[in-house]
């Protein structure tokens, strides 16, 4: 079946990705293409959205699209910097703001049009821009504005042309989502019908046609991407599915043995390695973050491909790679680009292994990843998974890696952990984990002074983890988690907790 699609032209704004999430909710499939290496062939698409950037217009060095395959022949609609485009150069005027009009904003002036159907003056939207449309572009019809933003919305008369100031893919805009929805299905046309259970059936049927009697290897982590790449999989070719799950010694206490019970409940067919004591050896004397994750991805390759001998014709590999992975954002400096990530899952195969790479899941963005895996009955304890690093507990540990700093941190990570559960907080959070910091520090334990390890915890909340901010646990349960580690935990005297938001921290140390 053939889906509606809406293109997004990206000019490197740290949103364009929350654009594409947005009408995705809407049950619509969307793609996002740097502006300078559109598709090949634009009537594919059904409707264009020209994204922000954190460029200005009135720069010698501004992005200079070429729409003339898509303006005035599709409907398309310019948010932020695509707005300014569009008046700066078709005979409006783009001038620097007085005051640099950034945050919350609300409607003061709203047309009637159905672009604002059920949107009404007073609606929250989000402003982020250093420049102002003064006046608007040859035959533009003021549609919207704020107190301080006279030309908020316009559309061109004679073509579908529709330009915002504001960001309408972020949560602030209140009204934002409708607005979507009132120009893609009520001005495009497009039809919303790219749900989780199409998604499903349609992979599926494309899995069977693509690989036919052919067997596929996957290596698991007992994350939620590979497990729902594993499940389609699984739907599509049965038997000739051969999963690998690899123990480097690295993972979650108990996360071994407990995953591959889980994944038995599945009808999986799965073997589990367990590899520690070869991860360890590879790892000893390493502290350069960089030096270790590359030992753990060599590593992983040396078992992984020693286990995929044991295969006979195997022609595939499965990867759990997900959109974010295949679409990256350089700097405005280097113009937005799409690239794919080298690192992910395998850690990049070497040419030896002549294996073709199938990858279920690479159109689809985390949430959606868990949608898919719920309309396809999966364990919501498995879908609802904290994101683990793929080099696991090794970045979480600063420094070189023992099998006692191992132990530490496995330790300290089981009481946060099923602490966040005990106390109804999981859910809540995007992302939990302990690092071991390389410090010793003084403290008193009976009558006795120790000289012990400091663990700083860490809990963020974030939908992909593009950006995210720091979770402000209660004070009871820091109190009770910190208490808990230092009575329970040998090795360790001293608790912190890391409230750094991304940016400027990343999630992880290392």
């Amino acid at each position: 079946m053939q889906h509606d699609k809406v293109l997004i032209l990206d000019f490197g704004s740290q949103y364009t990705q929350l654009i594409a999430r947005r009408v995705r909710e809407l049950n619509i499939y969307s793609e996002i293409h740097p502006f300078n290496k559109p598709p090949k062939n634009v009537d594919d698409y059904k409707a264009v959205i020209l994204s922000g950037s954190p460029m200005s217009v009135r720069s010698e060095d501004a992005f200079h699209p070429d729409l003339s395959e898509i303006r005035g022949k599709k409907p398309m609609l310019a948010v932020c910097y695509g707005a300014q485009y569009l008046a700066h150069f078709s005979g409006g005027e783009v001038a620097e703001s007085n005051t640099r009009e950034y945050g919350r904003a609300n409607l003061s002036f709203v047309e009637e049009d159905v672009f604002f159907n059920e949107i009404s003056i007073g609606s929250q939207v989000w402003m982020s821009h250093s420049d102002t449309i003064k006046s608007l572009p040859t035959n533009g019809k003021l549609l919207a504005s704020t107190h301080d933003v006279q030309n908020a919305a316009f559309k061109i008369e004679g073509e579908t042309t529709y330009a915002i100031q504001f960001h309408p893919e972020v949560y602030h805009s209140k009204d934002g989502k409708q607005l979507l929805e009132n120009f893609l299905v009520n001005i495009a046309n497009v039809n919303p019908d790219w749900t989780p259970n199409a998604f499903v059936q349609e992979t599926v049927e494309d899995l069977q046609a693509k690989l036919g009697d052919d067997k596929v290897v996957l290596g698991l982590s007992g994350g939620v991407d590979s497990s729902v790449a594993a499940m389609l999989l699984h739907k599509a070719i049965g038997k000739n599915l051969y999963c690998i799950f690899v123990n480097n010694g690295l993972l979650r206490k108990n996360e071994f043995s407990d995953v591959l019970e889980q994944y038995k409940g599945m009808g999986l067919n799965v073997k589990g390695v367990d590899a520690s004591a070869h991860f360890l050896d590879a790892l000893a004397g390493l502290s350069d973050p960089e030096k270790k994750r590359k030992a753990i991805g060599n590593a992983f390759i040396e078992v992984f491909d020693q286990e995929a001998h044991l295969i006979e014709d195997v022609k595939w590999l499965a990867q759990g790679t997900i959109y974010p992975d295949v679409i990256e954002s350089v700097s405005a400096t280097g113009g937005p680009s799409a690239t794919i990530k080298s690192h992910h899952n395998v850690g990049g195969l070497p040419d030896y292994m002549k294996l073709k790479i199938v990858e279920p899941l690479r159109a689809l963005f985390k949430d959606e990843v868990r949608r898919v895996g719920a309309s396809m009955g999966m364990d919501k304890d498995l879908l609802g998974r904290h994101p683990f690093p793929g080099p696991g507990l090794a970045i979480r540990i600063l420094g070189d890696i023992t099998a006692e700093k191992v132990r530490i941190l496995q330790e300290v990570d089981a009481v946060f952990i099923n602490g966040l559960r005990d106390a109804g907080l999981y859910d809540k959070v995007w992302q939990a984990g302990a690092i071991l910091l390389p410090v010793n520090s003084v403290g008193v334990m009976g009558d006795e002074r120790t000289y012990e390890k400091c663990v700083a915890l860490r809990a963020v909340e974030s939908t992909d983890g593009m950006t995210a901010d720091w979770v402000n646990l209660p004070y009871e349960f820091l109190q009770k988690t910190s208490n808990d580690i230092i009575n329970k935990v040998k090795g360790v005297n001293r608790v912190v907790y890391d409230i750094s938001s991304k940016p400027p921290a990343t999630i992880e140390w290392e």
